[in-house]
Formats: structure tokens, C-alpha cells, sequence
């Protein structure tokens, strides 16, 4: 008999030998598989992944003996025709997103590692125009970075990209837009480590690449926009937002690139500038100040370096995106509160700032964006609609600064909606409440004291209001500033400050005589029609109306002070009531010493004429002191512009305020009017005695 030791040695040989031949004949199923048709392999891929996840899925212990042979038979038949490796790939890639998102970190770490091993050999062999393998095979970076929480995956995924776009750059084509995809993900990580990887490797893409990402162009801005909006880490949204203007300046630079074969210009600006000045917006919305203010300024600087390049549908579509700024505090998820306070600060840092900026872009290209000066006209009277005193002032200077920028250039329809912007301003701004408020629950306040008091300083003693009414007192109070503002604005508008700053100077009586003076500047004066003209007197008129109906009514400016209605002293309209009379006359004036306007000159006197005659009948009447010197120089500037008259229009008007003349001599006035009466009526002397004689 063989001896028992013999035999079992034998057995144990005999045993790893047809384990080994087990194994041979296994790996030749695998490394054969490349011989299958298009057909079975597909159905082969298939069940070797059902397989896998069976192994992985176990709850005793998990394999990845399958999940090694998918990395394998992938190296296998990655030399196969596209379409059949297409197929292939779309079970892999599928079978990759569901491991790579795996709780178990290990697994989901050989899923990353072998994506890694299998992207760099696939993007070896570089791709065809008008071919999106590329694209397909990375997806799955996408998903697990998407999908998957775990940092060290997502650390290894980043760093999977970055070693592709270091290494394999100049053969990636449609690869571009998943790797600027997981960059956009990782760029709203709050690891830094996962955030600045991201951050320099799309940098170096920029500095080093810039030429080849093609298409992908969009997905690189908003990819950069993402870091921009990542309030963890300022230092980079300051470098994202550099990187925005680069992109603007490589599309000025390289418009062929973005026009295509067809040399199609609208893809210009769809494919190029669109997603910079959008993307630029975005940061705009939803950054802090810092950050969002910076995005404003680079955002107008590009406008403005190559605006000239923008057709007029390109502005449009533009104005739509700069708009989205101002509509920004449409928000629904903040307390009543909350929204309160954002949207002021919003308005009197962001608003204000691009108001002015859109309107200096507005001005400095007018020649191509006259069309939609009605657009901007509505955005300025937004601002000053919005109850915030400092956007409401802006938005008064703004349109002074777009007509003194762009006045010359006008056209008559032009003219006719500023006057129309005025007016409307002035008709929604108006704070008639102002006349007729009362306290709604008073049970405190004498309102016989009102009249058998006359003393015109009320007492120290404030009374409490509702939150209503203080909401109604601060809207009443900037619309106070608005109406001021609306009549500064058109004086500055028709003769410029200047100009009526040294007018104002001539209500001294010592001034020089006119006749040593150098012109003064004319302003818009000559660019607007009489009409026009007499259509923004009509508006001052109401102002001054209003306000010196206010003034008037002693009784209800002590009813809105007790209750605390602008501060410590008795509310009044004093600079509205005469600035806007001082400017009707400067216009009325400046038309009837307009030799071109002889036609208009019948109409102007019947204005100049009751304006005059009403103020002097007025000033006759005032008793507070105060007033009585602000109306002074009124009177001052009337008389003087009378004296300047040819001797025959001089006694016309003469005849009409003569009486009231004598009235004001009659008075006690200050030594200043003193000194212009005598004057006046040295002036009247000699064209009276001869239509006398």
C-alpha cells in the first residue's frame, strides 16, 4: 500500500494546481473579453456589476474582487470603437456613481482611485472635434462630489481633477465642463483645504490654458463666480472676481473665438459677454458688502472699456441684468424685521452705488443707448419712490448728471421725458398728508390752544404717535427732501449752479452793474422749447403753492411738531416756497430777454406779470421775520430784473405792480431793499416823466 503522507502530499499538489488552473482559466474570461461583440460585452459588463454590488453589499464581509475586474476589462476594451465603448461605459459609469457614493469610505475610495487610473489613461488618446466621450466618462466625478458628504472623497475627487488638468490638459476637450462642474461644487465647500485646491487649480487653468477650454467658457465664469460668492473665504472671491475681468478682456481680445466658423457675432455675446456681466450680477445678489461691491465696480468698468463694442439688443438684454441689481430685496424668507434692515442697507450701499454708475454708462455712451432712456428714466424714479432719503437724493442727482452729461445729444422727445420724469416725480412724491393730518387717538392735545396761542414757537412738550404714523412721518419727511431736491435739480439743469449762483449774488445791492459782467453760463436753457420750459414753470408753480400754503397754515405745523414731526423746531417749507419761485422767475425772465422767443413773449408776460404782482401782495402781508428775509431777496431779485427791461416792457409791468411797490416802500424793510427800491424808482423815473410829457 502507497504510504499515507505520500498521498496526501499528492493531493495537496494535485489541489494547487487545479486552483491555479482555476484562476488562469478565470482571468482568461476577463482578459478575452476584448474578443466579445459589441453586443456581449455589454450584457457581460452588466452582470459582472450586478455582481459587484452583490459583493459589496454584504453585510458579513464585502468583496471587491468583481469591482477589480470592472477597472480591469475597462483597461481591456478601452481600444474599441467609440460607439461600442459608449455603450460600455454607460453601465461602468453607472456602477462608479453608486459605488463612489458609498457610506463605507474604503469602498468609495477604490471606486475614486480606479475613476482616477482609468481618466488618465482614457484622456491619453485625446478626443475628436465634434466627440463628447469626454464628457460621459468624467460625469461620475460629478455625481460623487454631488452626492457623496464625505470630505476625504471629496478632497480625493478634487485632487483627482487637479492631477488630470495638470497632467493631461492639452488633450481634454469636452472633459472641460465636468471639470469646471466639480470645481463649482467644490467651490462652495467650507473645507478649505477642498476650496483652495479647487481655487488654484482653476487658476493655473487660467493662466495656462486659457485658449484651449472652448465651449466651455460659461461653465468657467460661473465656476469662478462660485468661489466669488463663498463668504468663508474673502481673500479668493477678491481673486475670482480678478479673474471675471480677465474673462472680459479675453473676449474683447478674441471675439473670433466666441463668433465661430460662421463668424456669427451674436454668439459674441451670448457665448462671451453674457455670462461674465450675469455672472457678475449673481455675485452682486448674493454677496456681502465687501465682496458685492467690487463685482458692481468690475461689472461697470467692462461696460464702460468696451461698451462701444455692444449693439443696442446686446444693451438691452444688459439693462435687464443691471436692473435684477434693484429688484434684489424680493425676499420671502426673512422676518418683516429682517427685511427691514437688509433692504435699507441694500439700497444705501448697492442701490446708490449702481445708480450712479448705470447712469455715468448711460452718458458716456448715449450715441448707442438713446432707445432705452426710458427705461432708465423708470429705474430713477424706483429709487426715488423707495422711502430712503439717501436713494431718493440720488436719484434727484443722478438725473441732473445724465442731462447735464447728455442734454446736448437730446431730442426734443427726449426733452419731453425728462419733463415727464420731473413731473411725475414731483406729482408721487408729494406730501399732501402734510396738510391734512391728524392724530387719530388724542385725547391730550388742547386743539383750542392752537388758535389762542400766536406765539410761533411752541412749547418743549412732544406727544407720542403710533408706529403708523411715525412710518407716515418719515415718508412725509423724505418726501419733503424729494420736492426740494426736484426744484434744485431743474435749476441746476437750465443755467448750471454756477450760473445761478452768481444770479443770486445780484440780489446784493452793492453788486457791480450788468453791464461789467461776463456772461453767465446758459446751461440747458437754449436745448429746450418754450413749451417745455413752460411746463416745468407750471410744476414749480404747484411747488411753490404747496409749500407756501403750508407755511401759511401756523395751526397744523403745531399739531405735526407736538407729535414730533422733523425734530426740535417748527416744521415749515421756507427753502421750497422760495427756491422754486426764485427759479420760475430765472426762466421767465431768461424767455422774455430771448430775442428767438419774441413769438412766446405775450404769454410770458401774463406769467411774469401775476407771479409778480402775487409776491409783492404777499411779502406785504408776512409778519415772521424769518420769512419776511427770505422773501426779501425775492423781492430784491424782482426788482432787479424789472430795472434790466427796455424802457416799454419796463412800464407795462410797472403799471400792473405799481401800487404793491408803494406798499413794500411803505414798510419796514431791511436796508438791503431799502437801497433797491431807490434804485427801482430812479430807474422809473425817466420812462415815466416821457409817457407823461
Amino acid at each position: 500500500m502507497m504510504d499515507k503522507k505520500l498521498v496526501t502530499s499528492l493531493q495537496q499538489t494535485l489541489g494547487t494546481s487545479a486552483n491555479q488552473n482555476v484562476i488562469v482559466a478565470v482571468d482568461r474570461i476577463f482578459t478575452g473579453s476584448d474578443r466579445l461583440d459589441g453586443s456581449a460585452i455589454v450584457y457581460f459588463t452588466d452582470a459582472l456589476c450586478k455582481i459587484s454590488c452583490e459583493e459589496l453589499n454584504n453585510p458579513v464581509a464585502h468583496r471587491m474582487f468583481s469591482l477589480q475586474k470592472i477597472v480591469e476589462i475597462s483597461y481591456y476594451n478601452m481600444g474599441r470603437i467609440r460607439i461600442e465603448w459608449s455603450k460600455i461605459w454607460h453601465v461602468i459609469g453607472d456602477h462608479f456613481n453608486k459605488v463612489g457614493c458609498s457610506p463605507n469610505e474604503e469602498i468609495a475610495a477604490f471606486a475614486v482611485d480606479s475613476l482616477r487610473q482609468l481618466s488618465m489613461k482614457f484622456l491619453e488618446k485625446g478626443e475628436l472635434p465634434n466627440f463628447r466621450f469626454q464628457k460621459d466618462f468624467l460625469r461620475p466625478f460629478e455625481t460623487i462630489m454631488k452626492n457623496n458628504e464625505n470630505n476625504l472623497i471629496r478632497d480625493m475627487v478634487v485632487r483627482c481633477i487637479a492631477q488630470m488638468v495638470n497632467s493631461q490638459a492639452r488633450n481634454i476637450r469636452s472633459g472641460w465642463n465636468n471639470i469646471f462642474s466639480v470645481f463649482h461644487m467644490a467651490a462652495a465647500d467650507r473645507d478649505q483645504a477642498i476650496v483652495e485646491l479647487a481655487f488654484q487649480t482653476t487658476a493655473s487653468i487660467f493662466e495656462q490654458y486659457f485658449s484651449v477650454i472652448g465651449d466651455s467658457f460659461q461653465d468657467a465664469v460661473k465656476c469662478l463666480s462660485e468661489f466669488a460668492c463663498n463668504a468663508a473665504f474673502p481673500d479668493t472671491s477678491m481673486e475670482a472676481i480678478r479673474y471675471i475681468r480677465r474673462c472680459a478682456n479675453y473676449v474683447a481680445e478674441n471675439p473670433e473665438q466666441f463668433a465661430g466658423d460662421e463668424n456669427n457675432q451674436e454668439n459674441v455675446w451670448v457665448k462671451g459677454w453674457f455670462p461674465v456681466l450675469f455672472e457678475l450680477s449673481c455675485i452682486i445678489s448674493r454677496c456681502k458688502l465687501d465682496v458685492r461691491t467690487r463685482a458692481l465696480t468690475v461689472m461697470f468698468e467692462i461696460m464702460k472699456h468696451h461698451g462701444k463694442e455692444y449693439k443696442v439688443a446686446w444693451w438691452r438684454d444688459l439693462f435687464n441684468i443691471v436692473f435684477r441689481i434693484f429688484d434684489h430685496m424680493k425676499l420671502t424668507d426673512l422676518t418683516p424685521e429682517q427685511y427691514r434692515i437688509q433692504r435699507k442697507e441694500w439700497m444705501t450701499t448697492t442701490c446708490n452705488h449702481a445708480l450712479y454708475a448705470v447712469v455715468d454708462v448711460f452718458t458716456q455712451h448715449f450715441s448707442i443707448l438713446s432707445e432705452l432712456l426710458i427705461e432708465l428714466l423708470n429705474l430713477i424714479q424706483w429709487c426715488v419712490k423707495q422711502d430712503n432719503e439717501q436713494l431718493a437724493k440720488s436719484g434727484m442727482n443722478c438725473l441732473e448728471n445724465l442731462v447735464m452729461g447728455a442734454g446736448h445729444s437730446f431730442k426734443e422727445a427726449d426733452w419731453d421725458l425728462i419733463i415727464d420724469t420731473i413731473t411725475d416725480v414731483y406729482a408721487q412724491t408729494l406730501p399732501a398728508d402734510m396738510r391734512i393730518w391728524k392724530p387719530t387717538l388724542d385725547t391730550s392735545f388742547d386743539q383750542e390752544s392752537l388758535h389762542s396761542d400766536t406765539s410761533m414757537e411752541p412749547d418743549n412738550t412732544q406727544l407720542a404717535v403710533s408706529r403708523a404714523d411715525k412710518n407716515l412721518f418719515q415718508h412725509l419727511d423724505i418726501g419733503c427732501v424729494v420736492q426740494a431736491e426736484i426744484v434744485q435739480t431743474i435749476d441746476n439743469i437750465i443755467f448750471f449752479p454756477a450760473s445761478s449762483a452768481k444770479e443770486d449774488a445780484r440780489t446784493d445791492p452793492y453788486y457791480i452793474s450788468e453791464e461789467s459782467d461776463t456772461p453767465l453760463p446758459e446751461g440747458m436753457f437754449n436745448f429746450l422749447t418754450t413749451k417745455q420750459l413752460f411746463r416745468i414753470v407750471e410744476c414749480l408753480f404747484e411747488s411753490h403753492k404747496f409749500s407756501k400754503g403750508f407755511n401759511m397754515d401756523i395751526d397744523q405745523r403745531k399739531i405735526l411738531w407736538k407729535y414730533g414731526f422733523k425734530g426740535k423746531t417748527l416744521p415749515d417749507l421756507q427753502k421750497q416756497e422760495t427756491t422754486s419761485l426764485l427759479c420760475s422767475l430765472r426762466i421767465l425772465h431768461k424767455i422774455y430777454s430771448d430775442m428767438t422767443r419774441v413769438d412766446e413773449w405775450p404769454k410770458t408776460e401774463i406769467y411774469l406779470h401775476r407771479l409778480t404782482v402775487e409776491s409783492f401782495e404777499y411779502y406785504t402781508m408776512l409778519e415772521e421775520d424769518k420769512r419776511r428775509f427770505s422773501w426779501g431777496k425775492i423781492v430784491i431779485l424782482m426788482l432787479k430784473k424789472m430795472m434790466l427791461l427796455d424802457d416799454e416792457r419796463f412800464v407795462v409791468i410797472l403799471a400792473k405792480c405799481y401800487n404793491q411797490i408803494c406798499h413794500i416802500l411803505a414798510q419796514d424793510n431791511e436796508r438791503d431793499l431799502q437801497i433797491v427800491l431807490s434804485k427801482f424808482f430812479l430807474r422809473a423815473r425817466d420812462p415815466l416823466f416821457k409817457t407823461t410829457s
